[in-house]
């Protein structure tokens, strides 16, 4: 059952109303619901709760950038003549809103999300919420704001070329970019949409994570969405190795830019991670290929032929980079292609061996009055770090880091596709947060008692296959344990009947299907995967040890856990 918030569904609403005039951000908004609409909503969210709904997201408020379809609500793209009203919303703002989340309204961007600065659009620039005499970062400018300032819980963006992240570097905030197709992209107004990404921005992790997992599913509308592969890794390990940067890879900084940037690393080593300078220089390339090369035909594709008809309508700076792209030849956009599998296929070289690489996560805070005079030369350095993960099918996390030249610092954690839960612990590292249950639902439990603990010699079995450890469990009495002659020295776990053994202390690990299956052709004799009856009434399957083998063996059912016998000196 959901359990009911501290303060209601329709109280959070007034509230974030209250902030909107506070804040007199009228930037940020492109289409604001009326207060008696939401609240509507809210009183009704808060009768369901109280007759027991299950809502994980219930009161949540959500700000949706204006390229993502939401019912009821035109889709303008920041670009008024090309406003329609969409029939449905989009899967990801249902899935939230099936959850329990409430949408405050749809947020400005840079125009048809070609943008990393937050000033091209026809409805104004949105200022920075710390520093409003700088931009916020985009395209997904209004939505980082509006969690930036406290009027939204969380809040949807999208991320090409690193729109997602960037905002959340310059307002201080967590931005989630998750593997591409994981989020669909059915209803969102395509940029490229070849590597367009759904992105969450929230204030903390747990938040970011907690509305990203309703989000993700395949949708029909979209035949690039994808699912969690049987092998996905759901934890990163103790001691995460990780890629960092050479100096000279860290010359778009400022000396103080660099210097938090070696801070954050410090922290991270400080907490377990084992870094390594490595050569991001060939990535730094790849991402060239968005803009420089023939891919920027996908941007044309998208919404081109709307911009031709009529340039005027369109952010000049934006209309000039698609319309260029109308006469790429199609044998360029091949080549580019190929280039651009070249550099996936060096990216898992680079990368081989390392649980993530952290990056900064943009170059510079700029003044908008910087940007206005030189809109593209500006755009294109913000995009220094981010603009090759999407092409190279990499999942980001960016969470704030300190502060460098007065202004909000960040860093992003990067990994292969669908190591989305790595990325997210090792930024809790720095957030300073538990890790959140992971996000993948694809998870089975299996309880360990002997070699297989944390700190015994076959612990790593589980690790390097990114398990996760999932707590403590103890067995019904209906179990007792015997120290086998193994090399390691290993317990066998033995159901014998209610109340004839003893409680077994262990430990739960969520681990893939795939490697679930790994463990269960490699378990050697007399070892064998079945159900285990715990001290709470529920089952759970885990390794157990055949009768007539653990009657050779020596009981120690009296000390109820593995380490407490090895504790006691005995062989």
């Amino acid at each position: 059952m959901t359990q009911a918030p501290t303060v209601s569904c329709a109280e959070r609403v007034t509230d974030a109303y209250r902030r909107i005039a506070e804040a007199d951000r009228p930037e940020i908004w492109i289409t604001l619901r009326p207060e008696t609409d939401v609240l509507a909503e809210a009183r009704d969210l808060d009768r369901r709760i109280a007759a027991g709904a299950e809502l994980p997201l219930a009161g949540t408020l959500v700000a949706v950038k204006d390229n993502i379809d939401v019912a009821g609500l035109p889709t303008t793209a920041a670009c008024p003549d090309y406003a329609y009203p969409p029939g449905r919303s989009a899967p990801a703002v249902r899935r939230l809103v099936d959850a329990g989340a409430l949408v405050l309204g749809k947020t400005n961007l840079d125009q048809f999300a070609t943008g990393l600065v937050g000033t091209r659009s026809p409805y104004g620039p949105v200022r920075n919420a710390l520093r409003p005499e700088k931009i916020s970062g985009g395209s997904s400018s209004g939505s980082a704001v509006a969690v930036a300032l406290g009027i939204a819980g969380i809040a949807l963006g999208t991320d090409t070329a690193g729109s997602g992240r960037v905002p959340a570097a310059l307002n201080d905030i967590v931005g989630i970019k998750p593997t591409l197709g994981l989020v669909p992209t059915t209803g969102v107004v395509p940029a490229a949409r070849s590597y367009d990404a759904v992105t969450v921005f929230a204030r903390t992790l747990t938040e970011a994570q907690q509305a990203l997992a309703v989000m993700i599913g395949p949708d029909e509308g979209d035949p690039l969405s994808r699912a969690w592969p049987d092998d996905v890794r759901l934890s990163a390990p103790e001691h995460p190795r990780l890629a960092v940067p050479r100096d000279e890879d860290l010359a778009p900084l400022s000396p103080e830019a660099r210097a938090a940037f070696r801070t954050a690393v410090k922290r991270l080593e400080a907490a377990g991670a084992e870094a390594t300078v490595i050569d991001v220089s060939p990535l730094l390339q790849a991402a060239r290929l968005l803009y420089d090369g023939a891919l920027v035909a996908e941007r044309y594709a998208a919404v081109g032929e709307f911009i031709a008809r009529d340039p005027s309508a369109a952010d000049p700076t934006v209309a000039g980079i698609i319309l260029a792209a109308a006469g790429l030849p199609a044998h360029a956009l091949a080549a580019d292609q190929e280039r651009l599998d070249g550099y996936k296929a060096l990216a898992r070289r680079l990368l081989s061996g390392y649980d993530a690489l952290l990056l900064p996560t943009t170059t510079e805070h700029p003044d908008i009055a910087a940007v206005q005079a030189d809109p593209v030369a500006v755009n294109s350095r913000l995009g220094t770090y981010t603009n090759f993960v999407n092409l190279l099918d990499l999942a980001a996390v960016a969470v704030p880091a300190g502060e460098a030249d007065g202004s909000p610092f960040g860093v992003s954690v990067i990994t292969r596709a669908f190591e989305d839960q790595p990325a997210l612990d090792i930024a809790a590292r720095l957030t300073d947060e538990q890790a959140p249950t992971p996000l993948p639902g694809t998870g089975l439990d299996l309880a360990v008692f002997g070699a297989h603990l944390r700190g015994q010699p076959l612990n790593h079995q589980l690790t390097d296959t990114g398990a996760r450890y999932a707590g403590e469990v103890t067995t019904s009495t209906a179990y007792r344990l015997t120290a086998l002659t193994t090399d390691p020295p290993k317990p066998g776990l033995v159901r014998v009947g209610p109340d004839a053994g003893g409680p077994i202390a262990g430990e739960r690990w969520t681990l893939s299907p795939a490697a679930l299956g790994r463990f269960l052709a490699a378990l050697p004799s007399p070892m064998s995967l079945g159900r285990i009856e715990l001290a709470d009434g529920t089952w759970v399957l885990g390794f157990q040890c055949d009768p007539h083998t653990a009657s050779t063996g020596t009981d120690i059912t009296h000390h109820g856990d593995w380490r407490t016998h090895l504790a006691t000196g005995a062989s």
